[in-house]
């Protein structure tokens, strides 16, 4: 379907207002690494959670969502749990508030300050860079798969091209385009840059959510889906198996889709998403955009705040959107899905849902909010990775007298090259499906012990870091390269187990540690878990010293906000497919969530900067 020149002109206007905004607030980033990574820690904690919702509502996901919510029905809402999504719900009650008080810039940083400055310290530091670099390169190629099929799918423009007899096809070009242009004003203003974009296109995207949802209201009802969907669609439940058998329906070759993915049996996906997810929330964010932004906030009740502020702007938006195209495709896509075959893509249904139903303008409007929900994510991780290897390698390691206009031209140069990086990975890459489960499961399953025990383990060294990182990433590498057919959460536990061995081997055959670090750490830090030698040795020098009694609270307050997550992503589900009684319920329970959450989470906060 062609775009009309009305659209066309808006997505223009966009592209051209988004470069002027990053360069024009760029000269705020010129002053130093920590202006141009944390925006000199001045930024409110409002701004920081919008530009961060942004940053985690992008494309390639939109279109992941809307094809599982199409396939899974009401139980899609678990899928995500791969993440797991609620890992920003531990964040938010505590974990946001232990890590800003280091006042440090990356996450690297952040394990000097837990080990010291030993061997083991400085080898879970170089761990740390490695694994940070590494998961910047594999987002960096999953962006470039989704935005290329997206954009292929939705602009009429063939901007396929040969260069030195290689022929890079339209859809590669479109993606080294957007890439390119988000490059450039990412690296020309670093944060500020990027927070001051993402806001403006956090607006353009929610506004381009109503709409759509709103469209799509209006156009189907109830019937119309329940005629086009298998028994057990609706139902949120789910027993041992699936239970979704669409060969009585317009479209029998979705069952295909439910077998290469491996979901068939859901019950046992879904304990594997809770054992790897309850373990990867309690190891905490990743060395990425996310960890940047606590570490941003100008204090610690405010990190905490920002990430709460992340999941209340974006969830209930975007579901919006994604529940009314996906009934929208299913009634007026799916018998037209259903003739394709085995050659059907599924993740076309947003991309096929949006050329025929949205109208001239919005349309434009919606492509630009799109670009803006790519462009976001990918800015967010080009300019948190340079950091890692600017301010913890080059700076730390090579030449740490440097000026600091030095240091700004090295982060520069780093991120085009992790980009360009990224992309000739992003060129190999076939299915968004496989990135994102490699990525979620096999590739952080080798994060997760390791960084579960810095905060919970007073004996853990920086050697069993290191060890555990380290055999954790070669197990997940592994897995990808020769075992790719399995469904990389099932061999989450294996890579779990290898890397616990790791930390343990590490941590005993090591030097013991050094207490005044830990000291150090402990104090300031706060955290509860398996702390008492450590505790002794505070009292004696500060008898009137508290050790932290919270976990069961804590853990009240993040099963209340998986909840209260939940919650935000069915209600609009439900409002758009017209299941009222499960919508009252469901509004009920995020009432009730919210009101915990303000009585025993918000309301005590303030003791979090004491």
């Amino acid at each position: 379907m062609p775009v009309s020149f009305i659209d066309a002109g808006i997505i223009l206007a966009y592209i051209v207002g988004i470069l002027f905004l990053g360069f024009y607030i760029a000269r705020k980033a010129s002053k130093d690494l920590q202006s141009y990574f944390l925006g000199g820690n001045t930024m409110k904690w409002y701004y920081l959670g919008l530009s961060n919702a942004s940053g985690m509502f992008d494309t390639s996901g939109t279109m992941w969502t809307v094809s599982i919510l199409f396939i899974y029905g009401l139980k899609s809402a678990w899928i995500p749990w791969l993440w797991p999504v609620w890992n920003q719900v531990f964040v938010f009650v505590y974990l946001a508030i232990w890590m800003r008080r280091s006042g440090v810039m990356t996450g690297a940083q952040w394990i000097t300050f837990r080990f010291g400055e030993g061997r083991g310290a400085r080898l879970s530091h170089i761990i740390v860079v490695i694994f940070a670099v590494i998961s910047v390169i594999g987002f960096i190629a999953y962006f470039f798969e989704g935005i290329g099929k997206y954009c292929t799918s939705i602009l009429p423009w063939d901007l396929g091209f040969t260069v030195a007899g290689y022929y890079v096809s339209s859809e590669r070009a479109y993606a080294l385009l957007i890439c390119g242009l988000t490059t450039v004003y990412t690296v020309k203003g670093g944060m500020y840059s990027v927070v001051a974009t993402e806001i403006l296109q956090f607006v353009i995207m929610t506004l381009s959510c109503f709409a759509i949802g709103i469209i799509a209201y209006n156009s189907v009802d109830a019937q119309q889906i329940r005629s086009m969907v298998p028994p057990g669609w609706f139902d949120l439940s789910f027993s041992w198996s699936l239970d979704l058998d669409w060969s009585k329906t317009p479209i029998p070759n979705v069952n295909d889709k439910i077998a290469a993915d491996g979901f068939v049996g859901f019950g046992s996906l879904f304990m594997m998403m809770l054992l790897k997810g309850i373990f990867a929330s309690i190891a905490g964010p990743v060395p990425s955009y996310d960890m940047q932004r606590i570490l941003a906030s100008r204090t610690p009740s405010e990190a905490a705040k920002m990430s709460w502020s992340t999941i209340i702007v974006m969830y209930l938006p975007r579901y919006f959107m994604v529940a009314g195209f996906a009934v929208l495709a299913l009634v007026y896509l799916g018998p037209e899905m259903g003739k394709m075959g085995s050659a059907i893509d599924f993740e076309q249904v947003l991309p096929m849902a949006i050329n025929r139903f949205v109208p001239v303008g919005l349309k434009g409007l919606l492509l630009a909010g799109f670009l803006a929900a790519f462009m976001g994510t990918f800015s967010a991780f080009v300019n948190s990775a340079p950091a890692y290897i600017v301010n913890d390698i080059y700076k730390k390691y090579i030449d740490p007298n440097a000026s600091e206009k030095k240091y700004i031209r090295l982060s520069i140069l780093s991120s085009v090259i992790l980009v360009v990086v990224g992309i000739i990975f992003g060129f190999n890459a076939s299915s968004l499906t496989k990135l994102t489960l490699w990525l979620t499961s096999a590739l952080y399953g080798g994060y997760v012990a390791a960084n579960v025990l810095k905060w919970i383990w007073w004996r853990f060294t920086g050697e069993g870091y290191f060890w555990g990182m380290l055999f954790g990433l070669i197990a997940s590498t592994a897995k990808l390269v020769f075992y790719p057919e399995i469904v990389d959460i099932y061999v989450f536990p294996v890579i779990l187990l290898i890397s616990l061995a790791g930390c343990i081997i590490g941590t005993f055959i090591g030097q013991k540690p050094d207490m005044s670090e830990v000291l150090k750490f402990y104090k300031k830090t706060r955290p509860w878990g398996f702390w008492r030698p450590v505790i002794e040795q505070v009292r004696k020098e500060d008898p009137e010293f508290s050790a932290n009694k919270s976990f069961s609270g804590d853990m009240l307050n993040v099963f209340a906000g998986i909840v209260w997550q939940m919650a935000q992503v069915v209600i609009p589900i439900y409002f758009m497919i017209r299941e009222n009684t499960q919508l009252v319920i469901w509004s009920g329970v995020f009432i009730l969530s919210s009101l915990w959450l303000k009585k025993f989470w918000w309301d005590r906060l303030k003791e979090a900067d004491v």
